[in-house]
């Protein structure tokens, strides 16, 4: 497998990485949190083992953005921290596994067979795109043709909506259901108001129009 390690400890982390090299897998190893995020989004893995306790930005915290990004790579991780709500805490940030140091390296190598054996979901994107607009799921930043926008959270909801449907027209009811979790008709204005305000910041700034309406349908975001 290939296999991402991420852990500061200076014997630690190279003990596990050699180990696992050993047994055969093709292994990386980074020390810093920050550095193993990038690594983990631009590299594809079939596991990888985080420490709760890095510089840069800490286990939990990573495996958080990665699975809000909807990287689905199977994490192991580790820890000297053994209480139970530790570890509740890190599996509710989207761990898979649980390792409380010190451990025998051969119950490290059952755990991450393990994981390799689970059937993988398709991997969704960590950036969405539509002609020269971009959003970046793991910073939450959108640009269009290089220049940033400055969205606001709902209307970030909205347009990821409508960037994962690219193409696709997106009814008033699904925009309610989908952005507003609102499951019945409240008769407001509320879809109208916030397409009009992206558009304004998306489109009127721009030569060419991304957000179309289509009328008696609903919305859609131009996919040619």
């Amino acid at each position: 497998m290939k296999i991402l390690v991420i852990e500061d400890d200076r014997t630690a982390g190279p003990y596990v990485a050699e180990g696992l090299r050993e047994e055969g897998h093709s292994v990386d190893l980074l020390t810093n949190g920050q550095e193993g995020l990038i690594q983990a989004t631009v590299g594809a893995y079939d596991v990888m083992i985080v420490d709760r306790m890095l510089p840069g930005l800490d286990g939990v915290s990573l495996v958080r953005t990665l699975r809000g990004a909807k990287n689905r790579t199977p994490v192991l991780l580790l820890t000297a921290l053994g209480g139970v709500d530790d570890r509740i805490e890190g599996l509710d940030a989207g761990a898979d596994d649980y390792l409380v140091k010190p451990f025998a390296f051969g119950e490290l190598k059952a755990r991450i067979a393990a994981l390799g054996r689970r059937p993988q979901m398709a991997e969704e994107p960590t950036a969405l795109r539509a002609r020269d607009l971009e959003m970046n799921l793991l910073t939450r930043k959108v640009t269009r043709g290089g220049a940033p926008i400055d969205l606001l959270p709902r209307e970030f909801a909205l347009l990821e909506h409508l960037l994962r449907r690219k193409g696709r027209v997106q009814t008033r009811t699904m925009l309610l259901e989908a952005v507003w979790d609102i499951h019945f008709d409240p008769q407001t204005n509320v879809v109208e108001t916030h397409v009009s305000r992206l558009r304004g910041k998306v489109d009127k700034p721009f030569d060419r129009d991304l957000i179309e309406t289509v009328r008696g349908a609903g919305y859609r975001i131009d996919a040619e």
